[in-house]
């Protein structure tokens, strides 16, 4: 492979800049510019020079081949952070016969000489990209390779009950008893429940991962636009007294408590002969349907009856310009209920990812759906049946883990890793 190098820290000025170097020759690349590196994984200070040159003061490390992310050798240099000093340093580098890597392309080097498998690789992804804490914990999860634990596990299962199926297939001839042994089908019973047991709890996984939309509806002047300014604590929706204001879907992404949440600002649901205004409303009740939740705002604390599903909220607005009503109420104003009403919020969504499994990603819950329905066996099929769904189901299970067949999902799963990543 090429040797490659990238900034691995954030572009821009900082404290430190990390430039990192992958490939055969990457110690001696790194040595041209700042001497000898004798000791392998000992960050040493050094004064980077070239053809004569005083680029910086540098912390230097080298990997050696086989005990690095990569699996290459890598060396790295830790730069002060000003924007210059990284660019002279990359400029250096590209001259001296190593190019610019591709977004992702460490990581990619990573899983293809085994340093990682391909559910730790989209778990490293999600762990770059988390934003709260419960995504974080779900990453790190799946980056440091509990989905491949789990895997392993099962295949010790399928290769116990394939060996006692090829028993009863290579020595049918012999005072071996040509029946399949019910230990087989327990075992893959036992695998079928394991497996079916991730799959129900992949749809919460996926929700935590990606985060929950939550509408905002209602009729039009009912103060959804002052609700997400209040939650939001700056305005980031219009608010006037002329009704359908808000023609577009305003999004707002928030934390609640470890919990993606995006709540949507939708137009006032209404009938209205304003061609634009009609447009955004049909927008609204789309979004609204498509949404996990729907919060039901109005000064009466009444629910549109064409949106509302089991599970919505229904809310009370202005209630700083009224009192007595039952049920829930907010005030944009005062800000009185918004901590309530949040609680009820984290309540459901929270109760809905508490099965989440380890599985957040539809591939990897793809290739358990098909391992699963390999498993189908009764227990009155040919021994040569059976054994052929056990080595399906191990195929599934390998192509979980891209050991196999990953070659189409390769593409995408890098796009969306940084440089120098």
């Amino acid at each position: 492979m090429d040797l490659i190098y990238s900034e691995a820290t954030p572009p821009g000025r900082g404290g430190v800049s990390v430039i990192r170097i992958s490939g055969d020759g990457a110690r001696d690349l790194a040595e041209l510019l700042c001497g000898s590196m004798p000791d392998p994984r000992h960050a040493y200070f050094r004064t980077l020079r070239y053809k004569g040159e005083e680029l910086d003061h540098a912390l230097a490390i080298w990997f050696e081949d086989g005990s690095s992310f990569t699996g290459e050798e890598v060396a790295e240099l830790h730069l002060h952070g000003a924007p210059v000093i990284s660019r002279r340093v990359q400029a250096v580098l590209a001259m001296s016969g190593a190019r610019q890597a591709e977004a992702g392309e460490f990581t990619r080097r990573a899983f293809l000489n085994g340093r990682m498998d391909l559910a730790e690789v989209e778990g490293l992804g999600d762990l770059l990209e988390a934003e709260t804490e419960l995504q974080r914990r779900l990453a790190l999860r799946s980056s440091g390779g509990e989905l491949g634990t789990k895997v392993a596990a099962w295949r010790e299962l399928l290769i116990r009950a394939g060996a006692l199926v090829e028993v009863s297939v290579d020595f049918a001839d012999e005072e071996v008893p040509d029946d399949i042994p019910s230990e087989v089908f327990d075992l893959l019973q036992q695998l079928r429940q394991e497996i079916d047991a991730e799959i129900s709890g992949f749809p919460a996984a996926e929700r935590l991962r990606t985060g929950f939309e939550v509408a905002i509806v209602g009729p039009p002047n009912t103060g959804k636009s002052s609700f997400i300014n209040r939650i939001a604590k700056r305005n980031v929706a219009l608010v006037s007294d002329i009704a359908g204001t808000t023609r577009d879907i305003i999004e707002l992404r928030i934390d609640l408590k470890g919990i993606a949440v995006t709540l949507l600002d939708t137009a006032g649901l209404r009938e209205t002969d304003d061609v634009v205004e009609s447009l955004g409303v049909d927008a609204a009740r789309i979004r609204a349907e498509a949404a996990d939740l729907r919060i039901h705002l109005s000064e009466f604390g009444d629910a549109d009856t064409e949106l509302f599903v089991p599970g919505d909220i229904v809310v009370r607005s202005k209630s700083d310009l009224s009192t007595g009503e039952d049920g829930m109420s907010v005030s944009a104003l005062n800000g009185n209920g918004f901590d309530d009403l949040l609680q009820r919020l984290y309540s459901i969504l929270q109760e809905r990812i508490s099965g989440a499994s380890i599985i957040s990603h539809e591939r990897q819950a793809s290739a358990l759906r098909t391992a699963a329905a390999s498993l189908d066996v009764d227990t009155d099929l040919p021994a040569e049946i059976v054994a052929e769904s056990i080595r399906q189901t191990a195929v599934s299970l390998d192509r979980l883990l891209g050991r196999i067949g990953a070659e189409e999902y390769l593409d995408v799963i890098f796009s969306s890793f940084c440089i120098g990543k």
